[in-house]
């Protein structure tokens, strides 16, 4: 049995070799002819394969926690293109090698919405990253040669989805903006790009050395993209407000000093 269980294992076969007594004994109880026995064990290697690359695929996208899209109230934005993030949910811009892009003001959910197309792509099978635009220019900015940094740049081209996060709330100096001008223009027309950002294209010149790079970063970003933009109040200060309301409300009420009596 410890013979086989190696052999097994050696062939990749992992779950079966951990659980072969199990396996053995099943098959003995429901007396199961050759062929259903290797069938239950094609079956449970697959499940097994599939959950290991899930989890796999998970750990990889460094995605961490997020809030699902049916926690997502789609009531309070002012104005929200709501089949467009559905579209965008159901991944069909990553078979065109489409981006995305979600603009608003902070607290109304593009990072939210963006950690869900995320998942959605992680599930079926996507290769994902999510990042800050922040630690990207960290991690590349960090090489200390260029075939380092030839290499960096590949990896973040050949990802099948890059997700972009908060373009727009730290400023570029040259040499960052040539880096993720890089990143995108390696990615352009061949992988997809989700990218948020606070800032309406017309704003980007603020973080960006001279007009031409970001007019150029622009280009090749929205070309082939969904651009959703989300206008309203921060979602984040509302939960806040409401918070304090109700904690307030919790605690007990203090009675005033009693006046001293007139006489």
């Amino acid at each position: 049995m410890t013979d086989l269980a190696s052999r097994l294992r050696s062939l990749g076969l992992t779950l079966t070799a951990d659980t072969l007594a199990d396996v053995i004994a099943l098959g003995t109880k429901k007396r199961w002819g050759p062929t259903e026995l290797l069938e239950y064990v094609a079956d449970i290697e697959d499940k097994e394969r599939a959950k290991r690359g899930l989890e796999g695929r998970t750990r990889r996208s460094k995605l961490e926690r997020f809030k699902l899209m049916a926690d997502f109230d789609w009531n309070w934005p002012k104005e929200i293109d709501r089949p467009l993030v559905n579209a965008c949910l159901g991944l069909e811009f990553l078979d065109d090698h489409r981006n995305v892009v979600l603009v608003s003001p902070q607290g109304l959910g593009k990072t939210m919405i963006a950690k869900n197309i995320a998942h959605q792509a992680i599930l079926t099978g996507h290769s994902v990253l999510f990042i800050t635009a922040a630690n990207l220019m960290l991690d590349l900015g960090a090489q200390e040669s260029s075939r380092a940094l030839e290499r960096r740049l590949q990896y973040y081209a050949k990802i099948g989805l890059l997700i972009i996060d908060e373009v727009g709330f730290l400023a570029f100096d040259n040499r960052n903006a040539d880096l993720l001008f890089q990143v995108v223009s390696r990615r352009y027309e061949k992988k997809s790009l989700v990218l948020t950002t606070n800032l309406l294209f017309g704003d980007w010149h603020t973080i960006f050395p001279n007009a031409t790079c970001a007019t150029a970063l622009i280009d090749r970003v929205v070309h082939h993209a969904d651009v959703i933009s989300i206008k309203g109040e921060s979602y984040r200060m509302r939960e806040a407000e409401n918070d304090a309301k109700q904690r307030a409300a919790k605690r007990p009420k203090t009675k005033e000093p009693s006046k001293p009596a007139k006489h």
